[in-house]
């Protein structure tokens, strides 16, 4: 079973909506069944709502399946209640992002490409703060806990179920200042340290690399267990967009592949990065 309570409730989400399927019905069928509303059904099978193990019994009895799926299902809306780690820390996490955090920290894969940005799990307390001081107009302690979620996160790179990552960043990100050269240098010194990593793997798209995938910076999760789908995830100022479905997936699939065959290899992109270590050195 999925291990975050949010990778549970989109589990929940998926088994219910299969459920309603299999049996050629509309949301709006099955709540005029059980006296509620469409919108309540749809909720449940989006992930919108909170589910109760009552509703679960209701809907387990309608679509007349096992005690064994109906126990599974109980048990996945209970879980689904609890709170993560990242959740403890507040407003310093918008609400949008702890939905991606749920999800990251189950991924067994994770393709990410970034166009301005060093990504999260690579940065450093100094650069991830400046990047916070300058966003979204944080208050001082909110931005002290949303640089806290985000060293966190970063362990997930070093554990024993490290997701396969692969990262490809646009050139303008590695030489971009952020902050001064001194916190530019550790910052890439931390680059470098991650790409050490058994499970990393990062290539720079270089600025005369010529034509490639114009995507804008997303990132593409996969998941350990066939019941739960890849999604692609995009992030804004003020929301963020989740993409499902096979079409969603195999487009930016296609995109990522094109990135990775038009950006240097992982070992000439660490001599890049090395080379602009030296320029700041001088």
């Amino acid at each position: 079973m999925a291990g975050s309570p949010t990778a549970r409730r989109r589990r929940l989400s998926i088994e219910l909506k299969k459920l309603r399927e299999r049996s050629s019905l509309t949301c709006a069928q099955v709540g005029e069944a059980l006296d509620w509303s469409g919108s309540k059904v749809n909720r449940m099978e989006t992930g919108s709502g909170r589910v109760q193990p009552s509703d679960i019994d209701a809907l387990c009895r309608f679509y007349d399946t096992s005690d064994e799926l109906r126990e599974f299902l109980k048990s996945l809306a209970r879980e689904a209640k609890t709170r993560g780690w990242w959740q403890q820390h507040g407003s310093g996490v918008p609400e949008w992002f702890n939905i991606y955090i749920g999800l990251e920290q189950d991924a067994s894969t994770l393709r990410q490409h970034q166009c301005e940005l060093i990504p999260g799990l690579m940065q450093t307390q100094a650069y991830a703060r400046e990047l916070h001081k300058t966003g979204a107009h944080l208050s001082p302690d909110d931005i002290d806990r949303a640089v806290r979620v985000r060293m966190e996160r970063q362990t997930m790179l070093t554990g024993p179920d490290a997701p396969d990552s692969w990262f490809i960043v646009n050139e303008g990100a590695v030489r971009n200042i952020i902050g001064d050269q001194a916190l530019m240098r550790e910052q890439l010194e931390r680059v470098l340290d991650a790409c050490e990593l058994p499970a990393v793997t990062l290539q720079v798209l270089p600025f005369d690399s010529g034509a490639y995938p114009v995507t804008g910076s997303f990132t593409m999760l996969g998941f350990p267990a066939p019941e739960d789908p890849d999604l692609v995830y995009r992030d804004g100022i003020t929301d963020a967009v989740y993409l499902e479905g096979e079409h969603h997936v195999r487009e930016y699939t296609r995109a990522f592949d094109g990135l990775r065959a038009a950006a240097l290899s992982p070992q000439r992109s660490i001599h890049l990065i090395q080379s602009i270590l030296k320029e700041y050195a001088r």
